[in-house]
């Protein structure tokens, strides 16, 4: 299977599925003499992992735990590859069994099977959602490197279900479940979600990303612009359906006047419709994006599907899964943007003299 690596100089490859025995990545291009903080990489699984008591998440418990197995030593990337694994500890395959020639709906069963005549149906194998954690694990590292060129990146979730935040405060997002980053609005989120759950259906939203002290200058100005890198990344995430930056979809109903960013003594921007990249290079303001996220496909209803034979049969989804992906894919969003940014700060180095 190709397309498994992300990145050019800060180089991201995962591996491993659903089921099987582990997931994890190699960070190939991290710079050596970073403190490798053990205890933040296992604070951003945790944000991640299943398991945790929620009206959106799976009751899937994995502990999650990120072994190291080369690329540190006395506390401080050496500059050679970093190996990172996760063991699966809960594995339930036989909640599967029952589906195995069976597409499940909104999955990428029938897209696997077409295009490789086989699949692994235990839990989607390598196109499950599982396969984020071996992402962030890549991203906490990314992180920790941005951390020294003074950039921060903060993703919230924005809105589920129709419900939207109207305020925006960071130190909120930890503190409900929903993370949001308006306390008021991430109570009727949960709501919103219980009633899904409830009805044995999902629901979807949008998570809002904010990058903060990037430089002026990143991004390859053609084929690779930094929007366009970065909606590579974030769009490879399953559940991501949609991207805009700034002001997005809504500046198809503006005027030119209503949409330029005026300019300011000291490079300052009176405004950010352009979500802080012009021409694919970032401007040195914060980087704004927002990504839509699907719906959980896994439902609890009786849906109508095919089976490996191209027979019409119906399907109800047995196992554990998320009612709302939002709250466990905010950590996967930051981490995919720190994994890019990283890339560019590290590709800009070449740039000029």
């Amino acid at each position: 299977m190709a397309g498994s690596s992300f990145g050019e100089m800060f180089r991201v490859t995962t591996f491993g599925e659903s089921h099987g025995a582990a997931l994890g990545c190699v960070i190939d291009g991290c710079p050596a003499g970073i403190d490798a903080d053990e205890s933040f990489l296992q604070h951003e699984m945790d944000r991640r992992k299943p398991g945790t008591k929620s009206a959106a998440v799976t009751a899937r418990k994995e502990s999650d735990t990120a072994e190291i197995l080369s690329g540190v030593f006395e506390g401080k990337t050496t500059g050679t590859p970093i190996a990172i694994l996760i063991r699966n500890e809960n594995q339930r395959s036989g909640d599967y069994s029952a589906i195995r020639n069976v597409f499940r709906p909104g999955h990428a069963d029938f897209t696997y099977f077409q295009k490789y005549g086989r699949r692994d149906y235990r839990g989607g194998g390598r196109s499950s959602g599982r396969e984020t954690c071996a992402r962030v694990a890549a991203g906490a590292f990314a992180k920790l490197f941005l951390k020294t060129q003074g950039t921060v990146v903060t993703a919230y979730t924005k809105s589920i279900a129709g419900i939207e935040g109207t305020e925006t405060d960071f130190s909120e997002i930890e503190k409900n479940e929903m993370r949001a980053a308006d306390r008021n609005a991430a109570v009727l989120m949960q709501q919103k979600v219980s009633e899904f759950r409830m009805k044995k259906n999902s629901c979807g939203g949008i998570v809002e990303c904010i990058a903060q002290g990037v430089p002026a200058g990143l991004g390859e100005p053609v084929f690779d612009k930094l929007d366009a890198a970065l909606a590579h990344a974030v769009m490879s995430i399953g559940a991501i359906k949609g991207i805009e930056f700034g002001s997005g979809f809504a500046a198809a109903g503006l005027s030119g006047s209503e949409n330029n960013d005026c300019m300011r003594a000291g490079a300052a921007f009176g405004s950010n419709n352009a979500g802080g990249i012009l021409g694919g290079i970032s401007r040195g303001d914060s980087i704004v994006f927002r990504a839509a996220v699907k719906p959980v496909p896994s439902i609890y209803l009786p849906q109508k599907t095919l089976n490996e034979n191209g027979e019409e049969c119906d399907i109800v989804i047995e196992g554990r899964h998320d009612i709302c992906l939002c709250p466990r894919i905010v950590p996967v969003i930051e981490a995919m943007t720190a994994i890019t940014l990283a890339d560019m700060i590290l590709r800009n180095r070449g740039s000029r003299i």
